[in-house]
Parts: C-alpha cells; structure tokens; sequence
C-alpha cells in the first residue's frame, strides 16, 4: 500500500508511545477520600472492598501512607454516632466535633498534607438529607446555607485548606466565600460540587457513613435527593452551576460521579478556565472490586484506564478511593 501518513509509526515502541502520550495520571493528581469514626478500632467497609472507617489515631498512618506515595489531598467525611443527629444537623459545627478535632491533629502531626472538608448535614441529620427538611417534607435552601456556613467557618479554624459544598443549596458557593472571608479565612479555597448528579452510584457511600434519607418519625422524607442533586438526563444545566459557582467564588469545580458523567467533565473544561475535578465514586469504585474479585477483569489495568479517561475528559484533579492502589502501581510503570 503506497500511504504517506501510517499512525501506526508512533505507537511502535513503548518509547514512542510515550513520546507522544497526550494525558498522563500522577499521583498529585489525586484526592484520597477517607471516612472515620470515633470508634476504637478500624472497620472494614463491606460495600466498599479495601476501604475502611479510620479512627483518629490510626488515620495519621494512612495519611502518612498517602503522602508517602505522592499524594497531596485527603478529603474526610464522618460516620456520626445516630444520637448526635439532629433535624438541623447542629453537630456539624461543633469545634469539638469528630472533622474538626481530626483536621488539627492531622495538621499538626502532617501540616504539608492539603485537608479538604464536605460541606452538608446528611452525616449529622436524622433524616438523612443534605439539607433542614421542614414538617411537609420539603428540603430548605436559605436555612440551610445559614448551617452550611458555620460548618464551614468551624472547618476552616481547625485548619481545612479547601472547603467542598457537597450540599447543591442554591448560593451557597457565595454564602460560604462572604462567611470565610469575614471570619479572616480569604486564602481558604472553595472546592464545589458543581454538578452533583442524583446518582445511583451513591449506594457504598451512604453505607459507610450510615447517611441515606430516612424517616424516623411521622414527618413525610423525600426517599431521595432529586429536589436538589442535578437530574441525570441534564448536560446544559451542568454548564449553570458551573458559572453560579465561579461567580460566587469557587476555586475548583467538581463533577460527581465521574465516570458516567465525562461528557459534563469535558463540557465544564470547554466552559471554564478553572481547575475541574472528578469524582470517581464509590459505586464505580465497588463495580471495579467486585469485578476484579470474580477474576473478570484485571483491576490495575482498568482502574488506571478508568483514572486517564478522567484526566482526557478535562480533569486535572481526582477524588477516588483507588488513590494509594494507583499511586503505588504509577510508581512502578
């Protein structure tokens, strides 16, 4: 065959083909989420295979783990004890409370490590909903995002380096900035959940933290968060939410989950100039699991696959808890 141009010419080596590589994954790209409780002891997550509840003392060694890979951010999320949930989720805010008592010890035990935070009261509320649901079951926008910042205020004197509003409130990317930057906190960064999808891929998730919407007295509960996570079927939406948020102060955009959702990644990275994230969640990180344990598919291979498309849609960070799995596995490529 007489052809001038044969693609094939570069993806002849292993040294070609890195040459000409247009996205690589590195470990600072990573977010590593980590769930604890007060307990005694590590508690193995069942829906979540290799991902466990952390107590105070022994996530230190995990963080140092993290770092020791490469790295640079952990978000943490809580599993409360039920008789600390309240309807308005006043837990959240307590200075004492487990986040902030966990982001001092581990600033003062790896203050180089950046701590993100979530922002939202499903861990603390007794109904199980990101937002106040009032007596006719409806979830509050404006009373929320009053809660909302001074959980965030809280995070932010314990020493949170990002602050991520999980919530999907309307305005209340603009509430908290005004908050922070009132309280002195302006170098404090805002990471928010942009495009916060009412998934189905939540479901290990909810387990860990024990945080699904749940009705424990007579007051009608919304059986899911479609009143305020975005609906599945929208794409142009996506694009809303992300100029709300960059208007109102955000530093980094977040589209949760990720790997259902890279035609949003790509759509926000075409839209904005801001660092995008993904959200590589739990029900993505459980199908992985649960597929690599029959013997079905090679888990280092997919998971690295599934971590780059990510980063060609247009992420430049990731949240997932293949965090230190991956990080080893880039270190030996």
């Amino acid at each position: 065959m007489e052809l001038t141009y044969r693609p094939r010419r570069l993806r002849r080596t292993p040294a070609l083909r890195s040459m000409v590589r247009e996205n690589i994954v590195s470990a600072s790209d990573f977010i590593y989420p980590l769930f604890i409780h007060e307990g005694k002891e590590i508690e193995p997550i069942g829906a979540m295979p290799g991902a466990n509840r952390w107590t105070l003392d022994t996530l230190i060694g995990e963080v140092t783990r993290a770092w020791d890979l490469g790295i640079r951010c952990v978000v943490l999320f809580p599993k409360i004890a039920d008789s600390l949930k309240t309807e308005g989720g006043e837990e959240c805010f307590n200075e004492n409370g487990l986040i902030p008592r966990a982001i001092r010890k581990l600033k003062k035990e790896l203050p180089e490590m950046t701590i993100m935070t979530d922002v939202a009261l499903d861990p603390y509320s007794s109904d199980g909903h990101d937002g106040i649901v009032n007596s006719d079951g409806v979830v509050l926008n404006d009373e929320t995002v009053d809660q909302l910042c001074k959980q965030a205020i809280v995070q932010a004197h314990s020493g949170a380096d990002l602050i991520g509003p999980s919530d999907m409130m309307d305005g209340r990317v603009g509430a908290i900035r005004e908050a922070l930057d009132d309280e002195g906190f302006e170098n404090v960064g805002i990471i928010s959940y942009t495009a916060k999808y009412s998934s189905a891929y939540y479901g290990p998730f909810r387990e860990a933290l024990d945080s699904a919407p749940r009705s424990i007295n007579s007051k009608p509960i919304p059986k899911d968060k479609s009143t305020y996570q975005m609906d599945s079927a929208n794409s142009r939406e996506a694009i809303t939410e992300a100029q709300l948020d960059e208007q109102e102060g955000s530093d980094i955009l977040m589209v949760k989950p990720g790997l259902a959702y890279l035609d949003i990644i790509y759509r926000l990275r075409q839209e904005s100039e801001l660092p995008i994230a993904a959200y590589n969640v739990s029900g993505e990180y459980s199908m992985v699991k649960a597929a690599a344990a029959q013997g079905w598919i090679d888990e280092k291979a997919v998971v690295l696959e599934t971590l780059l498309s990510f980063k060609r849609a247009g992420a430049d960070l990731i949240l997932t808890y293949h965090a230190c799995d991956a990080a080893k596995w880039l270190k030996h490529e």
